[in-house]
Formats: structure tokens, C-alpha cells, sequence
């Protein structure tokens, strides 16, 4: 691995939406990643002000073989709307950290996402000719994706993608228990912070998966 980077050859960087409509998706990826043993860095992992976000992603990047990017928000909803063109930018970034780098970073791979098939093109034509993946906005269908790649990519033997997604119900069910009997409100449990659902989430594998 490069010199200094700890947990690089199990880092994911995600780079995706942060908005409502998106967080079923974020959440389930998420969890699929912590099952298969792997380690998902994303910029929400943190709420440092004092650093700079382009630096923060900058050092996610440089420190992860493997990096999940979703489209889903290149196009404008609704009229009066701009392109989100933040996440075409991180996969721009990542691709001249690939290209770039004498070391392991060469190696680096990635898994591009999107919600409907082919739209990624009228705004990024560049990368047309890749294995794009389309999730259709379903949770399940983004876990059986990066399952897959994973499987193909990192050379692992994983459960199959319907386990996972049990795992993830019976996780889910747990999480809330435990969140109540903590004294958070539902609202509290709905608006937890990227780090302590990853916390969760980890602490819930260690258990040995407890339903």
C-alpha cells in the first residue's frame, strides 16, 4: 500500500448525493460495505469546519483502493434547477489520482453509478464506453451492485445479496431498539450523523450480527 495510508487496501471512497431522496441508498451501500469487511470513507465522516472540503476529499481519495461514484445528480429536477456537479468532479479527481501516481494508487478501482441508464452521457460523454451500473433509485438493486463489483474486483467470497439485505433489515431493527432505549426520539434517530451510524454499524458486525 502507499507509504503512511493505513486501511488502504479496504477503503472505499463513496462519493454520491447527500440529499433526502438518497439517504435509503447511502445508508444500504454503507452497510454492505462495513458486512463484507470493508472500510467506506466519505466526506460526511467528519464535521471538521476548520478543514477545507476539497482537501478532505482530496486525502479520502489518496487513501482508498477502491471508490463508489453515483451520477444520479448530474441532471437539474426541476426547471431553474443547476446540474450538482460536484460528484463528475470527484470522479475526474480520482481518475487524475489514478493516472497520476507512481504507487498502489494505480491500481485504484472504481464502481460508477447511476439512476437511469445512459443520462450520464449528455452530460458526461467522456466516460461513455465504461461498465456504468443503474440502481432505478432502489436501495437493493445499489447493494447487489456493489456486491458484485466487489466480488469481482477485490477477489473476495461474500453471502449473497438477499442476505446482505436481511442483515441489513435485522441491523435496522436493532439500531432503532437500541437508539430508544438510549432516550433518543425518533426525529434523533432519523437525523443521526454519518460517523455514529458507520459506528453503528461496525459495532453491530463486532456482535457477530445479533438480530
Amino acid at each position: 500500500m502507499p507509504d503512511g495510508i493505513e486501511g488502504f487496501d479496504r477503503n472505499v471512497f463513496i462519493n454520491c448525493p447527500f440529499d433526502k431522496d438518497y439517504e435509503p441508498i447511502l445508508q444500504a451501500i454503507l452497510f454492505c460495505l462495513v458486512y463484507l469487511g470493508f472500510s467506506p470513507r466519505i466526506a460526511t465522516e467528519a464535521n471538521d469546519s476548520s478543514t477545507v472540503r476539497i482537501d478532505k476529499i482530496r486525502s479520502l481519495i489518496e487513501s482508498s483502493l477502491y471508490s463508489i461514484h453515483d451520477l444520479s445528480r448530474c441532471q437539474a429536477g426541476k426547471k431553474g434547477e443547476h446540474y450538482r456537479l460536484n460528484m463528475p468532479f470527484e470522479l475526474g479527481f480520482d481518475y487524475g489520482c489514478k493516472q497520476f501516481f507512481a504507487d498502489r494508487r494505480r491500481d485504484k478501482k472504481f464502481l460508477i453509478l447511476e439512476e437511469k441508464a445512459y443520462r450520464y452521457q449528455a452530460a458526461l460523454s467522456d466516460i461513455a464506453g465504461c461498465d456504468i451500473k443503474q440502481h432505478g433509485a432502489d436501495y437493493q438493486k445499489a447493494v447487489r451492485a456493489v456486491r458484485n463489483w466487489l466480488v469481482s474486483e477485490a477477489d473476495i467470497v461474500a453471502d449473497g445479496a438477499a442476505k446482505i439485505l436481511g442483515a441489513y433489515t435485522d441491523f435496522q431493527e436493532w439500531y432503532y431498539e437500541r437508539q430508544l432505549a438510549a432516550g433518543f426520539s425518533e426525529d434523533d434517530i432519523k437525523d443521526y450523523p454519518t460517523s455514529e451510524l458507520l459506528a453503528a454499524m461496525n459495532a453491530w458486525v463486532a456482535l457477530g450480527k445479533p438480530i
